[in-house]
């Protein structure tokens, strides 16, 4: 069977749709959303799981085959696994993920599982629950060490672990992420600080190259590179050399753009679409959803969209403007 295939004006196949399904979350990460008097968006503009649903069958229908579910922190919207059940339940979807905090996975892993959800990242920058406390401003690490084990014993795989590496603040955590991989088996994904959060606090001289970070562990536990064929995979992999379990991966967006593969779109929980993480441009489907269109007319907006998406992100230019929205509001 000939599946459709969604492209960009630069020929990219897109191929992945992140669909953010809420702003709100309930850590306080200082390079995602610092402040406490956030400003959510108030419920009726957030898209409802009928929308989202709507938009995922019309992206899958156009060939888009992966689904990421995103926030803010998705496990605090209600009924999360009736929504997961529904979308891995889309014809020609044949991979579905979602991100979380890992807060409230204990006792809800398995279910989701059932419903479909096949692999799980949680994000974690750090092993130490000082340090925790002080990068989220909740002495949670417990509870999200404890769901990092529930998505293991529910079966999810690779459950991935993302870290974001900033100097000066966790970047003498790099050998135990790798020991806290092997001992667990997961895969621990290392990300450059990228310019994305709310209190405007990036500096380059914070953001610590993956290279680096890699010389570090390869120093403590030889590392062999695996050679992936899916030239859109974001994350450079490496195994241990000794046979362990678990795998290291490192995503370059700062030193090592990767934009040239790039196979991903962004729906945000008001149902923008983003063409590129960094975009100061957003598509609102949202309006044209809720105003009555028909389905041809969604398909012809998506295509008009994905015609716009951004040959590259500009973190490397003088002139980079930072986007307005931070990451919990985009989604991941």
């Amino acid at each position: 069977m000939n599946l459709p295939v969604l492209k960009d004006s630069f020929g990219r196949a897109i191929r992945d749709l992140r669909i953010s399904i809420t702003d709100r979350c309930n850590f306080r990460c200082f390079y995602c959303m610092p402040t406490e008097a956030m400003e959510w968006k108030p419920k009726p503009e957030i898209l409802t799981y009928e929308e989202i649903i709507t938009l995922a069958e019309v992206f899958v229908g156009l060939g888009v085959n992966k689904l990421r579910v995103t926030g803010g922190e998705p496990m605090l919207r209600r009924d999360l696994e009736s929504l997961v059940e529904r979308l891995g339940a889309i014809p020609g979807m044949s991979d579905l993920a979602m991100t979380t905090n890992a807060h409230f996975l204990r006792g809800r892993a398995e279910a989701l599982k059932r419903g479909g959800l096949q692999r799980i990242t949680i994000s974690l920058d750090s092993l130490t629950p000082e340090r925790f406390s002080l990068l989220t401003g909740r002495n949670e690490l417990h509870r999200v060490l404890d769901g990092i084990d529930s998505a293991i014993e529910a079966g999810l795989h690779p459950v991935k672990v993302n870290c974001v590496m900033m100097r000066g603040i966790n970047d003498d955590q790099a050998v135990s992420f790798a020991e806290f991989a092997r001992a667990k088996g997961v895969h621990v994904r290392f990300i450059e600080f990228m310019p994305l959060d709310n209190g405007k606090v990036w500096k380059r001289e914070m953001v610590i190259p993956g290279e680096e970070t890699r010389a570090r562990i390869h120093e403590v536990f030889p590392l062999e590179r695996v050679q992936s064929e899916n030239l859109s995979e974001t994350a450079r992999r490496w195994r241990f050399a000794d046979g362990a379990p678990g795998e290291i991966g490192f995503i370059n967006p700062v030193t090592q753009p990767f934009c040239g593969h790039c196979s991903r779109i962004r729906l945000t929980a008001d149902g923008q679409i983003r063409t590129c993480l960094f975009s100061n441009v957003e598509h609102n489907i949202k309006a044209l959803l809720r105003s009555g269109a028909t389905h041809d007319d969604l398909i012809e907006f998506i295509a008009a969209t994905i015609e716009k998406k951004e040959e590259r992100h500009h973190i490397n230019d003088p002139e980079f403007v930072q986007p307005l929205r931070t990451m919990s509001c985009i989604g991941g």
